[in-house]
């Protein structure tokens, strides 16, 4: 047990990216129960179109996800500081994950219920948005020096 603890706090002190995938998808719970919330409360109680209700979301959503993974998840990468600049290209970059999500939202919605929907656009967004902030957002000082 007490090697188990130790491989983890080793990996964890590299930041392996397993560890990171793990990080960034806890956050990332927390983050969809704030992106669905607000995307079912547009959507199905203010009776919002399906693509106006999931920008909003996601919008607030992105929010939450920059500040928690600056601090956690690539803590050692930004410094733990919250930056203007970091928080535009973090946006930036997670507009390819909202667009994939809204286009596997609009695409399944024909064929299945919108929450099945959905909760599959979230699991495409992951994908797109961990690989963009591991290496675009986040990358390592030495790799933004190269």
């Amino acid at each position: 047990m007490q090697n188990l603890v130790h491989r983890l706090k080793v990996a964890w002190a590299e930041r392996a990216i397993a560890l990171k995938a793990l990080s960034f998808a806890m956050i990332g719970v927390v983050n969809t129960a704030i992106d669905f919330s607000i995307f079912w409360t547009a959507n199905q109680l203010l009776g919002w179109r399906l693509v106006p209700a999931n920008v909003i979301a996601w919008v607030t959503a992105v929010s939450f996800s920059y500040a928690m993974n600056s601090f956690i998840t690539f803590g050692p990468e930004s410094g733990r500081v919250l930056r203007w600049r970091d928080y535009a290209t973090f946006v930036a970059s997670g507009v390819a994950g909202m667009v994939a999500s809204t286009a596997t939202l609009v695409a399944l919605s024909y064929v299945l219920p919108v929450v099945a929907a959905k909760l599959i656009s979230i699991l495409v967004s992951f994908v797109v948005n961990f690989s963009l902030s591991h290496f675009v957002v986040f990358k390592s000082r030495e790799q933004q020096r190269s």
